[in-house]
């Protein structure tokens, strides 16, 4: 009766697992109850159950808001350990005011700690996203700009990364469901020694997963793909001249293609192709090149 039960078990909790891909704990629930009463369950069995799809659905449940801005925070940190932050306040300003404009324009104008923006004191040629809205761009990259419109499209497609989360789907699934099952224990609030190092492991290990994919391993052909076609729609809709994003991307198609490996070339693969495709999106939409004289003579004025 015993090893009956144990496969009963086993049996409904592949169930469980199928059932939450569709994201019915409720069913499994309604399963459980006609169980109980057609005696194939006893109501110790069922409360296991369902204590079971309950703690699964948790673990399978998404990041939520203030999370991603807690992991974004401790990338950020992780980063600045490798980086100094410019101090030069008047361009740091410049910056965030340009990069909130794009954000407000964006699918996901408001995050929880909200966007910010900061430059790193390195002539390497790079931008970074951290989840929740930090983002960072080297002075490297700023000396490379020609104007407002080019230092906008680099932060919409920051801040398209941040929209997409890309981010947090760096993170290894299976170690942030083991943070979030840590969490959603009946003892979280009495977290023993080891449960709390575990905790602080996984979630150190969480911010190494986003740290190697931005500084090392870079995000996937498609995921930059889809990130340069949001940050035209953002450029589009806060007023800036989307041609700003595919001049700024030709200089380091040049650049990539002449053998530079540090940096964004190294973790930004296919410029060119990337390139053709914007160019194209652009055409499709009949967007034409303008002017901003006011935003040009701004720009000289705090970068040059």
């Amino acid at each position: 009766m015993r090893i009956r039960k144990e496969i009963l078990l086993w049996g409904a909790a592949v169930l469980i697992g199928g059932l939450l891909l569709t994201g019915c704990a409720e069913v499994v629930q309604m399963g459980t109850t006609i169980g109980e009463q057609m005696g194939t369950f006893s109501s110790k069995d069922k409360e296991a159950i369902d204590r079971m799809a309950q703690e699964t659905v948790k673990a399978a449940r998404p990041m939520t808001d203030q999370e991603e801005h807690y992991v974004g925070r401790a990338v950020a940190a992780t980063i600045l350990g490798q980086y100094r932050l410019y101090q030069n306040q008047a361009l740091t300003r410049y910056v965030n005011g340009v990069g909130e404009d794009i954000a407000l324009a964006s699918d996901r104008p408001f995050t929880y700690g909200g966007y910010h923006f900061a430059i790193l004191d390195t002539e390497e040629v790079n931008a970074l996203s951290c989840p929740g809205g930090l983002i960072f761009i080297t002075r490297g990259m700023l000396k490379r700009t020609q104007n407002e419109e080019e230092l906008a499209a680099i932060l919409a497609h920051e801040v398209a990364h941040v929209n997409h989360r890309d981010g947090i789907g760096a993170i290894q699934r299976s170690r942030w469901v083991q943070v979030v099952t840590l969490l959603g224990t009946e003892t979280a609030k009495k977290v023993s020694g080891a449960d709390l190092a575990q905790l602080v492991s996984l979630f150190q290990g969480s911010v190494n997963d986003v740290v190697q994919t931005l500084v090392v391993k870079g995000y996937s052909r498609e995921q930059e793909g889809a990130a340069d076609l949001s940050a035209l729609t953002f450029m589009h809709q806060a007023g800036y001249d989307p041609h700003g994003l595919p001049d700024y991307m030709a200089k380091l198609a040049k650049e990539q293609t002449s053998g530079e490996k540090t940096g964004l070339f190294t973790t930004h693969p296919g410029m060119s192709e990337r390139l053709a495709k914007v160019r194209s999106v652009i055409s499709e939409n009949k967007w034409p090149p303008t002017t901003h004289p006011a935003r040009d003579q701004r720009f000289r004025r705090v970068l040059r």
